[in-house]
């Protein structure tokens, strides 16, 4: 054989092995940015002119902006069970019949079941590095607290660095507690009844109506005691059990430091772009910001015009432009699609026990976090491919947070699992502009495992019917929320239904303020038929699950109980994260 020949024997492979690795480079990676409790109306490039979000912004400007993406339920553990899997929560049980529908406590025993496929699960299969940074809130064990059947490694991801239940106030000393209904119905009314009664016993007593035998008076002091006991235990050990950092499996920090802990989890983020950058990856940032407690390093305290709240959205608006540099820095920009949302509205009820606005703005939007209200559901949507993604592009037509799963996994070369309904839609098609409207004709609105609202874009028509079943009652009269218990209930006395449902035309009535009638719209009965046909064809495909929110599973168990300490102690308090300095602006 000549040597010419070789020559081009091996040019000729050394393309076709260029070409190979030209094919496996060009996966695209994923950034998925999830903010918690921030409102529709917070960021600057839906209309905020107070709070500086210059780098949320960027995304906008450089990307498409969705100006009707809706959370598949206003709560945070079924909104993110949503967006994981591309379905309905109920379809996971990730859906409450109670009034708490997300987990409180680490030692829970529900969570979102193995049997579930995250679209991490099918990226890892692909070749994929996965990391989520920042909150799960979707379970850690089942069984024991050495099987992690709910944590994220056993979901799809290779590494986890953060929170695995949700941000409370009771996290932060001084901040009050999420649980001051529950203490005042457990604790004060159980205590007032057993004073009463001692007091009425000791009259009766001491006007020789009845005997009275002191071991009464004993029980009902011991019970008194057990009681109070009790709270004080309770309110001493549920910070260092429940708000703690995972590293992977290790508990790293507890009871977790909000000392620059923003820029430390962003720092790690930045690590695991700079780790993988010469392979395919997908980082889900899931801050813990803005849920309350409020929190924000020195770099930032103070320096907003909407004070902790302000100062808080303002570091995590910081964070993403962190993100984003790192991209730029490594070429990597112009091969990742990157995703900005948040779980639900913003938390209107939010209020600190000395009186401060700790909530978010929606905007025009009425309601917020926990009910179906357009400011309860409608999130900022924005999605960032230079080169591929049209800048500056606004879509108006409805989309979910569960379209990210069909979304990623179709870019990610992955097949769609087809042994189960998978309710959300590819968005490139729209995002590319081969379609010019929503492949979601109806999307169903629960409020925990209750069907609360039906949306239906109808083929060749410009609006968009929303129709309630149910509202919740806001409280007190004239209020945009619910706020002497905090969050809205779905169920009994708690709810208005409506026979026949409230409709209402979002494309003239965004706001929600004017039903519309049989009297207003001559075409109402033909609009709720075709509604609840939709309704019906839906709730067939619904099957029945275990419920991971039942009353059993959010219970705290201390078989399941982590702590980090080896004392046989609750004292649970160990340091292993690396303290980084405060990052300047």
């Amino acid at each position: 054989m000549s040597n010419r020949r070789k020559m081009k024997i091996l040019l000729l492979l050394l393309f076709f092995l260029c070409a190979a690795q030209s094919h496996a480079t060009s996966k695209p990676n994923f950034v998925l940015l999830i903010a918690d409790d921030l409102g529709i109306g917070d960021p600057g490039c839906y209309g905020n002119k107070t709070l500086r979000t210059p780098n949320i912004d960027g995304l906008a400007k450089e990307g498409v902006k969705l100006t009707q993406h809706l959370a598949a339920s206003p709560l945070c553990t079924p909104s993110r069970a949503a967006l994981m899997t591309g379905r309905y929560p109920i379809r996971s049980g990730m859906a409450a019949r109670n009034r708490v529908g997300v987990f409180l406590f680490s030692a829970s025993s529900g969570g979102l079941p193995s049997s579930e496929i995250t679209f991490a699960k099918l990226l890892k299969n692909q070749g994929y590095s996965t990391a989520l940074i920042g909150k799960w809130h979707l379970g850690v064990h089942c069984q024991n607290k050495t099987d992690f059947c709910h944590h994220p490694l056993n979901h799809g991801f290779d590494y986890f660095h953060g929170l695995p239940v949700t941000n409370l106030r009771d996290c932060k000393p001084g901040q009050g507690s999420v649980f001051t209904s529950g203490i005042r119905l457990l604790v004060f009314i159980p205590l007032q009844i057993i004073v009463i009664g001692l007091l009425t016993l000791a009259a009766l007593k001491w006007l020789a109506l009845v005997h009275v035998p002191r071991a009464v008076f004993f029980c009902l002091l011991l019970l008194a005691a057990a009681i109070l006991g009790s709270l004080l235990c309770f309110l001493h050990y549920f910070r260092p059990l429940n708000c703690f950092l995972f590293k992977n499996y290790d508990i790293t920090q507890q009871p977790l430091s909000y000392d620059n802990l923003t820029q430390r989890l962003t720092a790690d983020a930045t690590e695991f772009i700079q780790r993988n950058a010469e392979t395919p990856f997908l980082l889900v940032m899931s801050y813990l910001q803005v849920h309350t407690a409020l929190f924000a390093s020195k770099s930032f305290t103070g320096k907003s015009r909407h004070g902790a709240y302000g100062d808080a959205v303002e570091e995590m608006d910081w964070s993403v432009g962190q993100i984003m540099n790192v991209l730029e820095e490594l070429n990597l920009a112009n091969n990742t699609l990157v995703y900005f949302t948040s779980d639900q509205g913003a938390h209107v009820e939010e209020v600190s026990p000395r009186g401060e606005v700790h909530g978010g703005s929606n905007g025009i939007y009425k309601g917020g976090k926990a009910n179906n209200w357009e400011g309860g559901i409608r999130v900022p949507g924005l999605l960032r491919w230079p080169g591929v993604l049209q800048a500056g592009l606004e879509i108006h037509e409805p989309t979910s947070n569960m379209d990210v799963f069909p979304t990623v996994v179709k870019l990610a070369g992955s097949p769609l699992p087809e042994d189960r309904v998978i309710d959300g839609q590819d968005l490139m098609p729209l995002l590319l502009g081969q379609r010019q409207r929503s492949e979601h004709e109806f999307l169903f609105h629960y409020c925990n495992v209750y069907l609360n609202a039906v949306r239906w874009h109808p083929p060749n028509s410009t609006s968009i019917w929303k129709a309630f079943f149910f509202t919740p009652k806001f409280t007190p009269e004239g209020a945009n929320g619910c706020f002497p218990t905090h969050v809205c209930f779905c169920y009994g006395q708690f709810v208005t239904h409506h026979h026949p449902p409230l409709l209402f035309d979002l494309s003239k009535d965004p706001r929600e303020r004017n039903p519309v009638t049989p009297a207003t719209e001559p075409r109402f009965p033909e609009i709720m038929e075709a509604m609840q046909q939709a309704v019906d064809r839906h709730t067939q495909t619904v099957q029945k699950v275990p419920n991971q929110l039942s009353v059993g599973n959010l219970l705290w168990k201390p078989w399941l109980q982590m702590c980090c300490s080896s004392a046989s102690s609750l004292s649970c308090q160990c340091d292993r994260e690396k303290q980084d300095g405060a990052v300047s602006r």
